[in-house]
């Protein structure tokens, strides 16, 4: 054990308290006001539906909190319980490269990992969903799904990941290189997902001609906002949860609702949906996230570059034998807990990114109709309307309900 070893410890043990802390705030706060309606969804949510939402979030946070018990054990096993080393010495001891090697430990560890979390999402499908009325999955479905992602995932994750390896191994400055490349990629999967790797889960039929197609075809007008056709998904098959969402870059770009979507928004409501979907666009959201990520990309390979050299990085953290696969490995594992905190400044933009697409679906549709749409949203996903203020902060992507729907409300005040 050297000095790394009690920092990653110590930011391990930090972020996980501060993490556990916070989902406890946050379910004392959703029970305390499980009993009333909050004052402005009196007229629009009932008790029983309120009463559900809170229940729902109760129950989905102690699911979490087991899961993040789990996680941070799983993680001192790999690391300084010597699980890491463990396989890279069992691959070593194969007559293959280095390389070769290297991507094999690391698919078994998060091959390792994936079934470790197999519990808890058999929990949260066929317990938590189907308690609450959400799930619409079969076993049969789960385990197609199940399989369907991790054959897509070595298909399309090891050869990238034996590419950045190769990169690694033979090129200075690798880690401008590795950062090229998985910009590129990220961008290229971005372009292909709407069509080729998202219908491999899912059936999209192209809208139906009626009066919703031309809403919806006058919306597109209004904003300037050319796609490759409307979309209806059939993700009741699965869940009761609603979305909506436009996918994919360039030319590629789809609009996707929903079949429990259009069930349970009448046309107006999908509109200013769609319209605040629209306003990421228009707001250029997309692109600054990317440019965001990317920043955020090129730091954190740039500081595996120089972790890359360093003995301690690795005997810290349970590796006897340095290689460029171990490090990439450890530092994807370990870097969470340093970054913990983080999250309130990312999640704070992402807010701010909202109430901005919020503000053009003001102007763009009716902005009762986006509220009116949002409390089916609430209610029928049974999203609590009474977070946390500080849990949300953490981890809300999206504004407070209450808050929100005040937002929307000043717009119309003031038009």
């Amino acid at each position: 054990m050297n000095t790394f070893t009690i920092i990653f410890i110590i930011a391990l043990i930090i972020s996980f308290s501060v993490q556990f802390w916070l989902s406890k705030r946050q379910a004392a706060h959703v029970k305390s006001h499980r009993s009333d309606v909050p004052e402005a969804f009196k007229n629009s949510v009932s008790l029983e539906a309120h009463q559900k939402a809170a229940d729902y979030t109760i129950e989905k946070g102690k699911l979490g909190d087991i899961d993040s018990i789990i996680g941070v054990i799983v993680l001192l096993l790999l690391t300084v319980g010597g699980g890491i080393n463990a396989a890279f010495e069992f691959w070593a001891s194969f007559d293959l490269s280095s390389r070769i090697a290297g991507i094999g430990a690391i698919a078994t560890v998060f091959l390792a990992m994936s079934l470790i979390d197999l519990p808890t999402s058999i929990y949260q499908t066929f317990v938590i969903e189907e308690k609450f009325g959400f799930n619409k999955s079969t076993p049969k479905q789960f385990v197609k799904d199940q399989l369907l992602q991790m054959a897509l995932v070595a298909a399309i994750g090891l050869p990238l990941l034996a590419l950045i390896l190769w990169v690694m191994d033979n090129i200075d400055l690798w880690w401008l290189w590795a950062w090229a490349i998985l910009i590129s990629f990220s961008l290229l999967m971005s372009w292909l997902y709407p069509t080729v790797i998202a219908p491999l889960f899912n059936k999209f039929t192209p809208m139906q001609e009626g009066a919703l197609k031309d809403r919806i075809q006058g919306l597109l007008a209004r904003c300037g906002f050319n796609s490759q056709g409307i979309f209806i998904m059939d993700g009741s098959k699965r869940s009761g949860h609603g979305n909506a969402y436009f996918t994919g870059l360039g030319n590629n770009k789809r609009i996707v609702f929903f079949d429990t979507l259009v069930d349970s928004l009448d046309d107006e409501e999908l509109e200013a949906v769609l319209a605040h979907e629209l306003g990421h666009f228009k707001c250029k959201h997309v692109i600054k996230m990317l440019i965001a990520t990317s920043i955020m990309s090129l730091i954190s390979l740039a500081v595996l570059g120089w972790l890359i050299d360093q003995q301690w990085f690795y005997t810290g953290l349970g590796v006897e034998q340095p290689s460029n696969a171990a490090a990439l490995l450890l530092f994807m594992l370990v870097s969470p807990a340093f970054t913990f905190f983080m999250q309130p400044v990312s999640a704070y933009f992402q807010r701010k990114f909202e109430f901005e697409a919020d503000d053009f679906a003001s102007k763009n549709a009716q902005a009762s109709k986006m509220i009116s749409g949002l409390v089916k949203l609430y209610e029928e996903n049974a999203s609590t309307l009474t977070p946390d203020p500080l849990y949300s902060a953490f981890h809300y992507s999206h504004p407070p309900a209450a808050i929100r729907i005040a937002h929307l409300e000043s717009k119309i005040q003031s038009a």
